[in-house]
Formats: C-alpha cells, structure tokens, sequence
C-alpha cells in the first residue's frame, strides 16, 4: 500500500497539482494586500472614508456601531460589506488571471514556429495531388505550368 500510495503521489500531475496549490496561496494573499492596502484606500477618497468591513446587519433589530460590538452582544449579523470585499477580491482576482492567461498566450503565439511550405500542388486538369516541383502530371500526363 506504501508503495502504491508513494507512486500515486510522485506522479508528475500531483506534483503540478500541489506546486499550483502552494503559487495560488501566495497569489492570494498578494491579491488580498492589492484590494485592502492599495484599491480600497483609493475607493475610500471617493466614498468619504468608508470601510466595508464594518457593512453588516445585526439580525435583532438594534444598531451597533461595529460588528465587533455585536458579536460582543452575542447578537447574529450578516456581514454584507465582508462580502462585498471579498467579491471585489474575486473580480480582481480573475481579471488579473485572464491578464496573464492572455499574456501568455500571446507570447505562446509568438513562439509558435510558422507552417511549413507546401511541398504538394492540385493538377489543373485531373485535381490530383503533385509534388511542387513536377512540370507534368503522373496521373493525366498533362503539362503541368509554371
């Protein structure tokens, strides 16, 4: 069963797997520091200073300050502006995957080698294929022109 397990987990696909795992926490946090240290303190010039993690209801009708505070009331809230960060973390998240998808992909096209030359022609008169070169068809004789 060791052995088993061990050729099952040294696959290669399992260790794509688990370094795309390990690269995509890291791409995470970072993309969490760019929406909370840079995006949402530019948002904020615009909204006068307004902090989404404090966005929540608090299900028992009373108005608290934070949701701090109403989690120290015992008090069940919904946490709607923690949401909404976390969906704008989302959407940065994928637009910055399709910027590199797309960057890749171009820089893929880029060392895609061009398509051979063609090395076979359609006779004119029989629509048989001929090597380039051929000056008369092998199949109808016919002179092949230049």
């Amino acid at each position: 069963m060791f052995k088993e397990f061990k050729k099952f987990a040294l696959r290669g696909n399992m260790m794509d797997l688990a370094v795309g795992v390990i690269i995509g926490g890291a791409f995470n946090s970072l993309v969490n520091s760019l929406v909370n240290d840079i995006i949402m303190p530019f948002l904020s010039l615009f909204t006068g200073k307004l902090d989404f993690s404090n966005w929540f209801v608090a299900l028992d009708g009373k108005k608290y300050e934070t949701i701090a505070l109403a989690q120290e009331a015992g008090v069940a809230t919904i946490n709607f502006g923690t949401f909404l960060s976390g969906l704008l973390n989302f959407v940065i998240m994928a637009f910055v995957v399709f910027m590199i998808v797309r960057g890749m992909n171009k820089l893929r096209k880029a060392e895609t080698p061009a398509p051979a030359a063609p090395t076979t022609k359609k006779c004119p008169h029989c629509l048989s294929e001929i090597n380039i070169k051929a000056t008369r068809c092998p199949h109808c004789t016919s002179e092949i022109p230049e």
